[in-house]
């Protein structure tokens, strides 16, 4: 089944290990090589069965084993190249939310757990009790980052605050509670965080990519027929 979040981090978890093993049960039932992940946690592993679906930082994965305290999971080579998640160590703070049912509350946004890339905290600036945070992400994924507009940092769901295209950075603001109830705070300024753009102006990009595309093929032909007919 597909699995859907909501960017409302449920819990901070710790990274136990990330390692190569070479015992690692693969999606074929077969065993093989691959990088496992241990997380410490307690909320998301409620209700937790293996190949159930948990984001950490943002990241869709699945838990291939349990027990009251921690949770395994494998990551492909795809999640270790496109995330944070291969800088993860003993230690490492990360933002945890269990897949929502289907008659969950979405206090968020629609989050699918793909994360398209990775940005750099370029400041953190705080403001009164908030705490403003800028980031530089990959100039490919500027066009999706819209002022107002939703972006998940971290398997976060946030509100940008401003985006400027040209200088290719945006920026949002965490209130004092969400400092209090995710990582990035404690992040610093050149550490890396897992975008992910909202997938509804990627929609409206391949749909209006298409009807200009249509549009051009129509004025072709009658530019083509308009010079015949002369």
């Amino acid at each position: 089944p597909r699995c859907v979040f909501s960017g409302i981090v449920e819990e901070i978890g710790e990274v136990v290990r990330l390692e190569k093993r070479g015992d690692l049960t693969l999606w074929d039932g077969s065993v093989g090589e691959g990088v496992e992940m241990e997380v410490a946690a307690s909320t998301v592993l409620e209700g937790a069965y293996e190949g159930c679906s948990i984001a950490v930082n943002g990241v869709c994965l699945t838990v291939t084993k349990f027990d009251d305290k921690t949770a395994c999971f494998g990551l492909a080579p795809e999640t270790l190249r496109r995330t944070n998640l291969h800088a993860a160590g003993p230690g490492t703070l990360v933002n945890l939310e269990r897949a929502l049912p289907a008659d969950g509350r979405n206090s968020g946004h629609f989050v699918q757990g793909h994360v398209d890339d990775v940005g750099v905290i370029e400041s953190m600036t705080p403001d009164g009790e908030a705490l403003t945070v800028r980031i530089r992400p990959p100039a490919h994924l500027m066009k999706y980052i819209v002022p107002k507009g939703f972006i998940c940092v971290d398997g976060t769901s946030l509100t940008v605050c401003e985006a400027d295209p040209g200088k290719g950075w945006f920026d949002f603001m965490l209130v004092a509670y969400t400092q209090q109830h995710i990582a990035l705070p404690k992040k610093k300024v050149g550490e890396q965080v897992n975008l992910e753009v909202d997938v509804m102006a990627k929609y409206v990009e391949r749909s209006v990519g298409a009807l200009v595309d249509r549009v051009a093929e129509l004025e072709a032909k009658l530019a083509a027929l308009e010079g015949s007919s002369q």
